[in-house]
């Protein structure tokens, strides 16, 4: 898992920067455009529908 994480880390940033150039002066000295960190969860089987109607119903942050 952290070997497919870390590449398409690496290869969105390099899209993204490519297609972006200002991209890189929005960071502070260079910094990652990704953190090093990542989260992966699973959902037991439910159905996508289900999951989806999860996350609409909980409150966003900042909401």
């Amino acid at each position: 898992m952290s070997k497919l994480v870390n590449s398409l880390k690496g290869v969105s940033s390099r899209l993204l920067h490519k297609e972006y150039e200002g991209l890189r002066f929005a960071y502070w000295r260079g910094a990652r455009l990704w953190s090093g960190s990542y989260f992966a969860g699973s959902v037991g089987g439910a159905p996508i529908s289900m999951v989806h109607q999860y996350i609409e119903r909980h409150a966003r942050p900042g909401v």
